[in-house]
């Protein structure tokens, strides 16, 4: 029998045993109610026993209880009413679950609450990345063993996709932004008769900082999010489930490759970028200031050291790295609907753009203590 019958004085209790799940269901529905009912007025049902508890036998043991009760009975458990049948009961009634505490947090009590729950977010997080860190690092040392491994055609796919497609977008913005730098130091230092020191700041902020910066801000809006967006949308496809059934590692067909190709793409977006802004402020000297670009270029020369140009290129595959490894993990982590799918993509695109401007400034005391 599904459950043992023991007499107390005047109460019974019934313990509760075995598997009540959907396999056992079709055997253990008859033998209930084919049962005779304890004609006690107080029971006890003991679910302690019980080895396993679904859906389907919550809705047998839920009966159970209701035929008790309509037969007069005083029904209670031990050691507590199982959970499963109060959430059967929400369903038919449609209510929510109480809350765990009746009484309100306090202020302090609801701030610690709160900072604790983030802290284990936050470890949770860290831990996922760290652990996603070291799947793609085992990737490349696979995918390095052989071209063949490497995919060669995805990799070049992707350095068109992310680095050639997007000239034209840097190009214009690193133009722009050093114009308004130009602009705006040609302004300020008229006042003290150095105009002639707009061509240095242009040339120091764009080649040291603001051409590889504002390049990798872009390529995570741009590039970032797709990689988030093409590999959730393959996750909520089973596309995904579908490699790893055909015995490929999905990180070596979809990781490794973006990675890779955003690597090779970045820096050459940011030789554009610098490119670009020493035009931006070619122009807007001569059309200030009246600076000849002959003059231009020998002023540029004189105020770049044998450090400056490589400041900003040696940043780029750092920035390239972390745009392709959150956007993937990202990307990756999608399971259930397209709504987890839009919010993990926005978060792919903060995250991506936080680290980048992190990794900027900790590289800018790098060089500072290492007098670059």
């Amino acid at each position: 029998m599904p459950f043992e019958l023991r007499d107390e004085g005047g109460r019974q209790r019934i313990v509760l045993r075995g598997r009540w799940t959907v396999v056992e269901a079709p055997a253990l529905e008859p033998r209930l109610r084919a049962a005779p009912l304890p004609a006690a007025r107080e029971l006890m049902l003991e679910a302690s026993g019980l080895e396993a508890l679904d859906i389907t036998g919550a809705w047998l043991l839920r009966d159970l209880e209701r035929r008790l009760r309509e037969s007069g009975a005083i029904v209670a458990w031990a050691p507590g009413r199982p959970a499963p049948l109060d959430f059967i009961d929400r369903t038919m009634t449609g209510s929510r679950p109480p809350p765990p505490d009746e009484e309100p947090l306090s202020l302090i009590t609801g701030t610690l609450h709160g900072v604790g729950r983030a802290t284990v977010l936050a470890r949770e997080g860290a831990l996922d990345a760290l652990g996603f860190v070291g799947i793609v690092t085992a990737g490349f040392g696979r995918a390095l063993t052989s071209l063949k491994r490497l995919r060669l055609p995805s990799v070049v796919r992707h350095v068109y996709e992310t680095g050639l497609t997007a000239v034209p977008i840097v190009a214009l913005i690193a133009f722009l932004i050093a114009v308004i730098v130009a602009y705006i130091g040609a302004q300020q230092l008229r006042k003290f008769g150095g105009e002639i020191f707009v061509v240095d700041l242009v040339t120091v902020s764009v080649l040291r900082e603001l051409g590889v910066l504002l390049t990798a801000i872009i390529v995570a809006g741009r590039s970032g999010s797709a990689f988030a967006a093409e590999i959730g949308a393959m996750k909520l496809n089973e596309e995904v489930d579908a490699l790893r059934a055909m015995g490929m590692d999905p990180v070596e067909v979809l990781v490794v490759p973006r990675i890779l190709g955003l690597v090779l793409a970045l820096p050459a977006l940011t030789v554009v970028a610098d490119a670009m802004g020493l035009a931006g402020g070619a122009l807007l000297s001569w059309y200030l200031i009246d600076i000849p670009f002959n003059q231009y270029v020998e002023r540029v020369q004189g105020s770049i050291s044998e450090f400056t140009f490589w400041v900003g290129i040696i940043k780029a595959p750092v920035f390239a790295v972390l745009i392709a490894t959150v956007g993937t993990l990202r990307g990756m982590q999608v399971r259930t609907s397209s709504r987890e799918l839009g919010r993990l993509t926005t978060v792919a695109v903060v995250q991506s753009i936080f680290l980048v401007i992190l990794a900027d400034a900790l590289f800018a005391v790098l060089f500072m203590e290492l007098d670059i």
